[in-house]
């Protein structure tokens, strides 16, 4: 198997994007890419040669600066000092499996050859990636409006022997990196400051690598919430597919399918109830977690189409001998989705929390709390409190960032889409929702063990004997951080074969 995957115009798709990350692989420009990549440079550099009239950030200042005309001698300086001047981020430190989406996503949106940018800088990011040489970027500074300049600034600074990186497992200043392959820094041609810092591959990596994982956490909402119907003693009939055929919302139909499979063959499932009716949190799983899911395929398609796409200014176009400044660096339609997947991920942990409400509740012949001898022992009282804390930081975290605006750059930039504050809010809500679902499974566990000798599905089973390896049964209290802890852990180790299908 060819561990490489080639940068081309061929259409970048999340499975694809999932294959590259989990399996590791280096990347490579095809000959397609450089040929585009040189083919912009040298119309770039014969335009310079021949033409005296501004042309926005390749011989001007940039954002209000923009009518400064800068003399040719001069446009290299300049744009050094845009990326220096513009590495002003703040706050902590972007999680590296973003960094790493970040480059990725950069060299694929400056090889379609619409940049102007030289080969040799690409191909430098390219080394970065494939000699795990991340740099070292901050979550806060960007407004997602004219590009996330900040942090892409961070991004390229090692690309002049600037900034500090990760290197095998140690942070260092990007100069020891760069003579340890004996690279020289790179000395940036007109435009190319603005081509790297221009873009929103800030946003566009923490929505990639949101929805990979947002995936996952929605298949385990539907697992975990099967499990805690069946410790609740619930029914089946909402599940029906009749009930969905009439109201058929892709996802409702899905997650109400993915529940009847989950719980094919239980015979807690299938033995007679005393209750009529089961509350919200369980009979309407399909309708709250496919909605979610609906949000979720919404998202992924404004993302797909990003990550496709050239998202700097001016771009070039050779054909028809145009240099055109526009607006492609604003974040509106990623900061409008990322509000929505928060919702959708804030969601599933919301209804996640009320089922381990519900399990906790004494309810149909379950002990109080889930444990022997309550009243000696608190049993799980009080994570139930921790999840009832994180959902509801959740709801605050919800809150849409891209209804929010400041003028800034003396306002010719006067309208900004606030998305890569969504993004790294978007990544706190997920976690949060990672965490819940593991209180849930918790409570599920410990709570179906009362509904012995009875047998839930083979496949819950077999997930339960897996799960139980790693936190066993509560007999009496102990420090339930250490079994959060180990829950979540246990969660991010099991593979889903088909979310890699269900991605693309």
């Amino acid at each position: 198997m060819d561990n490489t995957h080639y940068i081309s115009t061929e259409l970048l798709t999340f499975e694809v994007l999932q294959e590259i990350v989990a399996f590791q692989k280096t990347i490579a420009l095809s000959e397609e890419a450089k040929v585009n990549i040189q083919k912009c440079r040298d119309f770039l550099d014969k335009k310079m040669a021949t033409h005296t009239e501004p042309i926005y950030g390749i011989n001007t200042g940039f954002g209000s600066l923009c009518n400064v005309k800068i003399s040719n001698e001069n446009l290299s300086k300049l744009q050094e000092n845009l990326v220096k001047s513009h590495a002003c981020g703040t706050g902590e430190e972007v999680p590296t499996a973003i960094v790493q989406l970040m480059l990725l996503l950069k060299i694929q949106s400056l090889s379609y050859g619409y940049s102007g940018v030289q080969l040799q800088t690409v191909e430098r990011l390219v080394d970065f990636y494939n000699n795990g040489i991340y740099p070292v970027v901050y979550t806060l500074g960007s407004l997602g409006a004219s590009g996330d300049l900040a942090p892409l600034a961070h991004l390229s600074l090692p690309l002049l022997g600037e900034g500090e990186v990760y290197f095998e497992g140690k942070k260092v200043h990007a100069s020891e990196v760069l003579a340890t392959f004996k690279w020289d820094p790179i000395v940036l041609q007109s435009k190319e400051g603005l081509a790297l810092l221009n873009g929103t591959q800030f946003m566009a990596a923490y929505g990639a690598h949101i929805l990979i994982k947002g995936y996952k956490l929605s298949y385990f909402a539907d697992l975990i919430g099967s499990i805690s119907l069946e410790a609740f003693d619930g029914r089946i009939e909402p599940f029906n597919e009749l009930i969905h055929f009439i109201r058929p919302h892709k996802g409702q139909i899905q997650t109400a399918q993915r529940v009847n499979d989950f719980l094919a063959g239980s015979q807690i499932i299938a033995q007679p109830k005393l209750h009529v009716q089961d509350p919200y949190s369980f009979r309407c799983i399909p309708q709250v977690h496919g909605a979610s899911k609906d949000a979720m395929e919404y998202v992924k398609k404004v993302f797909k189409t990003e990550i496709n796409s050239v998202t700097d200014n001016p771009n070039i176009f050779i054909e028809s001998d145009q240099i055109i400044s526009g607006g492609n660096f604003h974040g509106q339609p990623l900061a409008l989705a990322l509000d929505f997947m928060a919702i959708a991920l804030a969601e599933l942990g919301s209804i996640s929390e009320r089922r381990t409400y519900q399990l906790i509740a004494g309810l149909r012949n379950l002990p109080a709390f889930l444990v022997d001898n309550p009243g000696l022992n608190s049993g799980f009282m009080i994570p139930q409190y921790t999840a009832a804390s994180i959902a509801s930081q959740n709801k605050q975290l919800a809150t849409p960032s891209s209804i929010d605006s400041i003028v800034s750059s003396n306002g010719q930039e006067d309208h900004v889409s606030m998305g890569a504050n969504g993004a790294t809010k978007c990544l706190r809500i997920m976690d949060n929702l990672e965490r819940i679902l593991a209180i849930e499974l918790m409570n599920a566990s410990q709570a179906i063990e009362y509904r012995r000798p009875l047998q839930s599905s083979d496949f819950i089973e077999m997930f339960l004997n897996s799960y139980r390896q790693e936190v066993p049964f509560v007999n009496e209290d102990r420090i339930f951080h250490y079994d959060i802890e180990k829950t979540i852990a246990f969660l991010n180790s099991f593979h889903i074969e088909d979310e890699l299908i269900t991605l693309s």
